[in-house]
């Protein structure tokens, strides 16, 4: 079972860990105490930082330094639509101002106040945060980004870590990738639990496919003075 806190799932005898340490959040989550999160096991945070090519989430400059301070690792994730690919990665980074130990991540899911994603804009922004930050994002996505890779093994999108959305006992993966690097396994009421945490309430959960010193090699927590 998944302990009432963290959610940590204990690894069966010789294969890998599994952890339950990290929260996606937006503006739509209105409180947020980071001390809270980080008291309750959380160790990171993925926040929206901008969507298109000119939208900004208007919380994320102000939760930023505040989940650095709480010692949270932070990360950045920008919502896809079907505008100009290079001017929305453009508008993320400026959004985003992302420190090096950042995770960076492209939302690629069903656009319902308009446009949605290609799979070759979203080629098109991968490549571009790549050449200016020399790093590949991760890309999030669940049923609609399955539908655009379909059964491909030979996407640009093969370079960037995989974040998978699916409300299920385990999530299938696309072949593009072999594995996945975090799984948003509820959106705080579909999904196995837990849903809540304390900080925060309920909200989207994301566990990562290893344990805790993986999670800091791909990405350290953030520093107080950062």
């Amino acid at each position: 079972m998944y302990s009432s806190t963290t959610g940590a799932r204990p690894a069966a005898q010789g294969a890998p860990a599994v952890i339950n340490v990290v929260v996606d959040l937006s503006h739509h989550n209105s409180s947020v105490d980071f001390g809270q999160l980080a008291a309750a096991g959380i160790a990171g945070v993925l926040h929206k930082a901008s969507q298109g090519a000119d939208y900004v989430d208007p919380l994320y400059a102000t939760r930023q330094p505040l989940a650095r301070q709480a010692g949270l690792s932070w990360g950045a994730y920008h919502f896809g639509d079907g505008s100009d690919a290079a001017a929305q990665a453009a508008h993320f980074l400026a959004s985003a101002r992302p420190a090096p130990g950042d995770l960076l991540a492209l939302d690629v899911e069903a656009n319902s106040a308009g446009s949605s994603m290609s799979l070759a804009q979203a080629e098109q922004f991968a490549q571009y945060l790549f050449q200016h930050t020399g790093r590949w994002p991760g890309i999030y996505g669940g049923a609609y980004l399955k539908n655009l890779l379909g059964s491909s093994t030979t996407s640009l999108l093969g370079h960037c870590w995989l974040w998978i959305s699916e409300y299920a006992a385990q999530p299938v993966i696309p072949p593009l990738w072999p594995q996945w690097r975090f799984w948003q396994y509820t959106d705080g009421s579909a999904g196995p639990g837990p849903h809540a945490v304390a900080g925060v309430g309920v909200c989207d959960r994301d566990q990562f496919n290893g344990d805790l010193a993986g999670l800091r090699q791909l990405w350290p927590a953030s520093a107080s003075s950062a």
